[in-house]
């Protein structure tokens, strides 16, 4: 079986775009869609039309959540926020509420896209040095919790891994398709790069033995198309991400 992972389009069509195309050449069983895919300052509603036409599997971020659930203050403290409700108008928010926070697609294979209990946590990655450090082996065990798949597919941090465990579970992170970089100032402040401005994704697959393995592209694509109509929007700090896979 050959599946095909995608995570973070953060509203950018030009990069899901390519990947779409880059895929349709590689070809795969299944193409999954693990979350945060219409927050941000670029082609909110494109990219939502475009993933219609495309009936991927998909489950919700945390920044799916962000926009359904905001509060009238925190739209009115939000420009980026007020943008993208616009652009979007009621059936993308409709579709986002009834995706799956996490879902099992086969007997093997798990989809979150933080952890299996969290989409604000982390699995792979400790941020309190400011940036990405792999945990401990004990550290992501308990963080799969009960979760025995032998393939879990996780998002969040924008940084493509593919890391074993002593359970001699797989856990893969396919990159962000639409995002290569960006700062947060939760759980304190730290910063994710890539340091390219090439879309990600990934494919992973299951061999004759049952053993599966892991491939990372990096697809280029207009990134500097993105990052104008970001900065069309106010955000320079995204113009910069997208064009250099930097935060800094």
């Amino acid at each position: 079986m050959r599946i095909a992972v995608l995570s973070d389009i953060h509203s950018n069509v030009y990069a899901l775009d390519a990947i779409v195309a880059d895929l349709k050449k590689r070809g795969a069983d299944l193409t999954v869609n693990l979350g945060d895919i219409l927050y941000g300052p670029i082609a909110p509603r494109l990219t939502y039309e475009r993933l219609m036409e495309q009936g991927y599997t998909t489950i919700r971020g945390n920044q799916d959540r962000q926009i359904y659930e905001a509060t009238s203050t925190e739209i009115e403290s939000n420009p980026t926020l007020q943008f993208i409700l616009k652009d979007l108008g009621v059936e993308p928010l409709l579709w986002m509420k009834q995706l799956p926070p996490s879902l099992q697609i086969t007997d093997e294979v798990f989809l979150c896209h933080g952890t299996p209990s969290s989409d604000l946590i982390y699995l792979l990655e400790n941020t309190s040095s400011g940036r990405p450090q792999i945990r401990s082996n004990h550290e992501i065990l308990n963080l799969l919790g009960k979760i025995s798949s032998k393939v879990i597919l996780c998002g969040h941090t924008h940084q493509p891994r593919c890391i074993s465990v002593s359970s001699g579970q797989l856990v893969v992170n396919p990159g962000s398709a639409g995002l290569p970089a960006y700062t947060d100032s939760e759980p304190q402040p730290h910063i994710m790069e890539t340091f390219s401005p090439h879309a990600s994704y990934a494919l992973i697959e299951r061999s004759k033995n049952g053993a599966w393995s892991a491939e990372f592209f990096k697809v280029s694509y207009d990134a500097d198309k993105a990052a104008r109509a970001a900065i069309a929007q106010g955000r320079d700090d995204w113009g910069f991400y997208l064009s250099t896979g930097r935060a800094s």
